[in-house]
């Protein structure tokens, strides 16, 4: 099924899927220290919510989960403020053009860190040389290497790579208005707190007292796999979440090739 986006043709059959999946299982990826998700059935007495055991004739699973640190997400700047902001009220489109970049981190000291240089080198001007139509407006970055554990990594206490201070506010400066990235965070694991990338991303001044020219609309997805048989470059990209009144929510971005 085609379909066209901003003049653009997409392929509605050959979607891409870049999310993790969650699971009960061990190959759950995990961040910031919690253990893995729980899906089990409802018990109500002797009735278990499961056909399999032969006391229902529906399978009523619950589900413990956080969605940060247990696979693919998408949150708002309410993630880091004082007051409530919903992802489900500051993303209200879903369709972006879309450009997937790789990129891999520079050695500083004992972090490895997206610099501005390696963001700057590939965005290259896009949206300062392209017109209104193909503006891009989500970056998809990609870290080598790039490799299939990152869909069930244990990410607790390992320092993964992140994006530093100047490469977010090239970001923002560069109209950018979604980042995806398939870390668990693009801040520093330990890092006292300051959230620097976060911030600048949102352009948040103050956690306490929001500034009124913060990125209400703009998110960051995070804990995405791009696998390496998918090519760099521009792409439609749909991102689906879950209609939670949280600051994020587990989420499903899906790339389509553009016709």
């Amino acid at each position: 099924m085609i379909a066209k986006i901003n003049n653009f043709e997409i392929d509605l059959s050959k979607p891409i899927d870049i999310s993790i999946p969650l699971t009960n299982t061990d190959e759950n990826p995990i961040a910031w220290y919690i253990e893995k998700p729980v899906i089990e059935p409802v018990v109500f007495g002797d009735w278990i919510g499961k056909v399999s055991e032969g006391k229902s004739s529906t399978n009523f699973n619950n589900i413990f989960f956080n969605p940060h640190g247990h696979g693919t997400h998408t949150e708002c700047l309410g993630h880091i403020t004082n007051d409530f902001y919903s992802i489900n009220q500051s993303l209200k489109q879903f369709f972006f053009f879309a450009k997937l970049i790789t990129v891999e981190p520079e050695n500083i000291g004992e972090d490895l860190v997206i610099t501005k240089d390696h963001i700057s080198t590939s965005l290259n001007g896009t949206n300062a040389s392209n017109p209104v139509s193909m503006k891009t407006e989500a970056l998809i970055i990609r870290t080598l290497p790039n490799q299939k554990d990152k869909k069930s990594r244990k990410y607790s206490n390992t320092n993964p790579p992140y994006l530093s201070e100047e490469a977010a506010i090239f970001i923002r400066e560069s109209e950018i208005q979604h980042l995806l990235i398939d870390l668990p965070s693009v801040d520093k694991e330990h890092d006292e707190g300051k959230l620097l990338a976060h911030k600048a991303f949102w352009n948040v001044k103050d956690t306490l007292n929001l500034n009124p020219d913060a990125r209400f609309n703009a998110t960051i997805t995070e804990m995405i796999f791009a696998a390496n048989e998918i090519e760099d470059g521009d792409y439609i990209l749909n991102i689906q979440i879950a209609s939670f009144e949280n600051d994020a929510s587990p989420s499903k971005p899906t790339l389509y090739k553009i016709l």
